[in-house]
């Protein structure tokens, strides 16, 4: 174990030094919107606050498995996925409790809104953030502070998907005196990739994969597009628009000539196996970093990075700094802490 005092030291160093740097892109975990309870709530604590919504038979079936050992609401539901055409009910039926529950709720967006304006002031085209939430917190803060946000969607009220917006881009022409035109760099946008789904997504037969209001009633004949099945998704994620943005998440992580250098994990407790699968292969780049922050890891996600070379985690008992071991952090392995990291 290191001497803490100087560990802690350079752990802050190393974290604001990777913050701070170019082509980053940041992965968010539902610690990224607990907001010390004033938030949403965290994926251990999701199934407790929604159950009394779900169908009795339904809810009965989804806690058989929980107490039989499944590994949370996801797990709980692919092993009641029988694989069939025509999916049993009770994925939709959680995806609607789920909304409901939020749509009760009001979280702050003071930080969140100060999170996506750091990064629209970044000298950058255009920065991406991954997310495994349900939740529209980025999406609201980055309307309030009137940050540019593309999450693969057109439109207004029933705005549509098109998987070739990401490979859009935004500038302004401006003419010169005899004509010529050059073209002025604005603000970067930021590519939000949701990878699991989000509160207002919605598809049906007529309609095609559509985005509403967050807090709208969802159209008759459509189901929400949230919770994505896990043994699916290990299927190449064969089902749109879960294929369009995986497909993003590794291309910029693995693929592109310009893929990221440094990926930012903040409050994901790297349990996702078919997500840790991508890092793995970016983790294979001589030229990639990855920082874990998050409050806590169980002894088995923090075995698997503690040891990597370019790997840097940080959470409230214990911490890791590209192989060495040492102390946690009082505060660095929070959200807020990373948002404040970031306004340097």
């Amino acid at each position: 174990m290191a001497n803490n005092q100087d560990f802690v030291a350079r752990l802050e160093r190393k974290v604001e030094d990777q913050l701070c740097s170019v082509r980053v892109g940041f992965l968010l975990g539902a610690g990224s919107s607990y907001l010390d309870g004033t938030g949403y709530p965290l994926a251990g604590a999701l199934w407790p606050a929604i159950n009394h919504l779900v169908p009795k038979y339904v809810r009965d079936e989804i806690q058989q498995k929980l107490d039989e050992g499944a590994n949370g609401i996801e797990n709980a539901l692919d092993l009641l996925d029988r694989g069939e055409v025509d999916e049993r009910p009770h994925r939709h039926l959680v995806a609607t409790a789920i909304a409901e529950h939020f749509g009760s709720l009001s979280p702050p967006l003071d930080i969140h809104s100060r999170f996506v304006t750091l990064l629209s002031q970044r000298n950058e085209r255009h920065v991406s953030v991954f997310s495994l939430n349900y939740d529209p917190l980025v999406e609201r803060a980055a309307e309030l502070a009137q940050v540019r946000v593309l999450d693969g969607f057109y439109g207004h009220e029933h705005a549509y998907f098109d998987a070739g917006s990401f490979q859009h881009d935004i500038a302004v022409l401006q003419l010169g005196a005899r004509g010529g035109a050059r073209r002025r760099k604005i603000a970067p946008w930021i590519w939000l990739i949701k990878l699991h789904g989000s509160l207002g997504w919605y598809e049906n037969d007529e309609a095609g994969i559509r985005r509403m209001a967050f807090d709208a009633v969802v159209p008759d004949n459509a189901k929400r597009l949230m919770i994505p099945p896990q043994h699916r998704k290990a299927n190449e994620i064969v089902y749109r628009p879960y294929t369009a943005l995986w497909s993003e998440f590794r291309s910029r992580l693995v693929h592109q000539a310009d893929a990221l250098n440094r990926l930012v994990t903040l409050g994901y407790g790297m349990a996702d196996e078919h997500v840790n699968d991508v890092i793995e292969g970016a983790m294979a780049r001589n030229n990639f970093s990855l920082i874990i922050i998050s409050r806590s890891l169980s002894d088995e996600a923090f075995d698997r990075w503690a040891q990597r070379k370019n790997a840097v985690i940080v959470t409230q008992e214990r911490s890791a700094l590209c192989g060495e071991i040492g102390a946690g952090h009082p505060t660095l392995w929070s959200f807020e802490a990373v948002v404040g990291g970031l306004d340097r």
